[in-house]
């Protein structure tokens, strides 16, 4: 019962953001690969829980609203958005922002759902592995300067 506990809370962190997921799995005493999966699935999820959910209300606000004219203040973003793309999104919002809120930014651009759903998850499983691989080398060397 205490592992699963444990498991569902690096889960649950992950939906929220993968930097507090991990160094939470890992101060639980849970083995890397758990935690790496655990806080990759939670991180998966809300992007998924974002995307949509999100896919609809833009549809939505569009049909409604109609779509608005940019220029001013937005076309900086613009430009990076043409710059880096879904792609550069995906593969960056994980660690940056946090899995939901890229996927949310990614809507609100424009972005095809289905693309940025899928370098969001490419993005969460290469950051999720980097910093678990990270964090256990990190626990691994704390534990060997105390047994000296």
């Amino acid at each position: 019962m205490e592992l699963t506990v444990k498991f569902l809370t690096v889960l649950g962190l992950g939906v929220l953001e993968l930097w507090a997921a991990i160094p939470a799995g890992l101060a639980m005493r849970l083995h890397p690969v758990s935690v790496g999966i655990a806080a990759a699935a939670g991180a998966m999820l809300s992007a998924l829980t974002v995307i949509l959910l999100g896919e609809r209300v833009r549809t939505w606000l569009v049909q409604r609203h109609g779509k608005k004219e940019e220029g001013g203040r937005h076309e900086a973003l613009q430009k990076v958005w043409r710059r880096y793309g879904v792609i550069g999104l995906g593969l960056l919002a994980p660690l940056l922002t946090g899995a939901p809120l890229g996927a949310a930014l990614g809507l609100a651009l424009g972005a095809p759902a289905g693309r940025l759903l899928f370098w969001t998850c490419i993005g969460v499983l290469l950051w999720s592995a980097g910093l678990t691989l990270a964090g256990a080398l990190g626990m691994a060397g704390i534990e060997t300067l105390w047994r000296r």
